[in-house]
C-alpha cells in the first residue's frame, strides 16, 4: 500500500445515528414510516439516493426532493454539532495512516456538510484530498469516489486502503481494486459483504501499526 482513504459518517464520526434521527423527523413529517429502532438501511449511499430511495417507496406531496435534501443536510450538521463525537481510535488511526503516506477522505456525505464536519472536529488538515460522492456520476458500492481519491491522490488504485463501515463502501472499494479495513457496527457484521475485506476491526482503536507496516511494505 502507498495511500489511505478514510470514509467519514461511522467510520471517523459518529454520525451514521445522527442520519437516522434526521431521517426519522424529517422523512416522518412527510408520511414515511421509518422506525427509530430499525438500522438505518441506507447506509452508505449519497443523500440524493438516499431520497429517491424513500419517495420511490413512499411518494410524498408538497416538498421536492432537493427541498429534502436540503433540509436532512442542515439537520444532520446542526446534530453533528451539538451531540456528534470523534469514534474511539479515528484520531490516532489517521496518525498511523499518515505516518505510511498521503491521506485522503472520500465520503457520500455532500461537500457541504464534509466541510462542517472537518471544521467542527478540526480535522481539515489531517486530508491530502477530500472527495464527495456529490461529483459523481453514481454513489457507493460504485467505486467512483474511491477512484477519484486515488487519482487525485497519484496512487495506484491497487495500492491504496481503506476504511469503511458500511457494506456499501466495502463493496465500492472492492469494486476499485482497493484493499479494505472494515469496521461495521456489530448489527450490521453479518453482512455478507464485510466476508470481502482484507481485515475486520470492531473499532479502530484495535488498528495495529504491525499490521499497517505489513501493509504498507515496511
Amino acid at each position: 500500500m502507498r495511500a489511505t482513504l478514510f470514509d467519514m459518517d461511522g467510520l471517523l464520526i459518529d454520525s451514521e445515528v445522527l442520519w437516522h434521527r434526521a431521517e426519522v423527523e424529517i422523512f416522518g413529517s412527510l408520511g414515511v414510516p421509518i422506525s427509530e429502532d430499525e438500522d438505518r438501511k441506507t447506509k452508505g449511499m449519497f443523500v440524493a439516493e438516499v431520497v429517491s430511495y424513500w419517495y420511490q417507496h413512499y411518494p410524498w406531496r408538497g416538498a421536492s426532493t432537493d427541498e429534502v435534501v436540503a433540509r436532512l443536510l442542515d439537520r444532520v450538521g446542526d446534530l453533528v454539532e451539538s451531540r456528534g463525537r470523534l469514534l474511539p481510535g479515528a484520531i490516532r488511526a489517521l496518525d498511523l495512516a499518515a505516518e505510511r503516506g498521503p491521506v485522503a477522505l472520500a465520503s457520500s456525505t455532500p461537500y457541504a456538510l464534509i466541510e462542517r464536519c472537518l471544521a467542527h472536529f478540526d480535522l481539515g488538515t489531517r486530508f491530502a484530498s477530500v472527495n464527495s460522492a456529490e461529483t459523481e456520476p453514481f454513489g457507493k458500492p460504485h467505486p467512483g469516489v474511491f477512484l477519484s481519491s486515488a487519482a487525485n491522490l497519484k496512487v495506484p488504485p491497487t495500492s491504496c486502503l481503506v476504511f469503511e463501515d458500511s457494506s456499501a463502501g466495502v463493496l465500492a472499494a472492492k469494486a476499485g481494486r482497493m484493499s479494505v479495513v472494515a469496521v461495521p457496527t456489530p448489527l450490521d457484521r453479518g453482512l455478507p459483504a464485510f466476508g470481502l475485506a482484507d481485515l475486520v476491526l470492531e473499532s479502530l482503536a484495535d488498528l495495529s501499526p504491525l499490521w499497517m507496516d505489513r501493509a504498507f511494505g515496511r
